[in-house]
């Protein structure tokens, strides 16, 4: 079954930010999306987040703000199809949901992606939901952020858990053997080497701070494996890349499905 997955993937597969704009304090402008109706069924929830003031002027060229809505709506909808063709799944592939720390609606889907945290800014309701959403079961894995960014990311996650310490995670975890086997996690994603943050780490957030118990969050420090669920299709990317970063992408769903 995993060699087959991986062929899929290999098949599926084929095929500088501009400079930055003025500072425009204030809300950032409101992003467009349609959230697929609750069906039970395995769905992308994507967190949204109003981000800080110093990340507004950090735009693309095609007119997304470096913040939660990066990467959406394609990386979403592309793992959502590799999970359904390479496993027994049935999740939604017609599209994903968006959702707030603050919703209640958070709490229909046991597994969440958060990315650009470098720029995230907790209330103390979403601070309050998220440590809800984690111990109550949720599974959160937080992408795309690099460097200094960390340092932003343990002061809000502080006010999440103020008890909660990350651990630096390597190849022996069952989170890299939930489906695919992940022996070396250089083995190609390697965002940082491929867009100039570093070479990757992961650190975890374990109940009670135990590496033995429950995975509640997965930090992939300098690392975008979102970028490479959304370019997979194009050759802006190496396709074994794409691969083992579906590949992560895939073992913590499992993961989290299963614990």
């Amino acid at each position: 079954m995993r060699a087959r997955a991986a062929m899929v993937l290999a098949t599926l597969a084929a095929g500088a930010l501009a400079a930055s704009a003025a500072a425009q304090w204030g809300r950032q402008p409101e992003v467009s999306y349609t959230n697929i109706p609750y069906n039970g069924r395995f769905t992308f929830a994507r967190i949204r987040f109003e981000p800080s003031q110093w990340g507004v002027s950090r735009r693309q060229p095609w007119g997304l703000d470096l913040k939660w809505n990066h990467d959406y709506p394609r990386a979403d909808q592309r793992l959502e199809e590799i999970l359904e063709l390479v496993t027994a799944a049935i999740p939604n592939t017609q599209g994903s949901v968006i959702v707030g720390l603050d919703d209640p609606e958070l709490f229909r889907y046991p597994w969440a992606y958060l990315c650009e945290v470098g720029f995230l800014q907790l209330s103390d309701l979403e601070a309050e939901n998220l440590r809800n959403y984690l111990l109550k079961g949720g599974f959160v894995v937080v992408d795309d952020f690099d460097g200094y960014h960390w340092f932003n990311f343990l002061d809000q996650m502080e006010k999440v858990m103020p008890e909660g310490r990350f651990i630096e995670i390597h190849e022996s975890h069952p989170v890299f053997h939930a489906f695919f086997e992940i022996e070396d996690l250089q083995f190609g994603v390697t965002s940082g080497a491929f867009f100039g943050y570093g070479w990757p780490r992961y650190f975890g957030l374990f109940e009670d701070n135990d590496p033995d118990k429950r995975l509640m969050m997965i930090a992939n420090y300098n690392n975008d494996i979102g970028e490479y669920w959304e370019w997979a299709d194009s050759e802006f990317i190496p396709i074994d890349l794409t691969n083992d970063a579906y590949k992560l992408g895939i073992n913590y769903i499992i993961y989290s499905m299963i614990h």
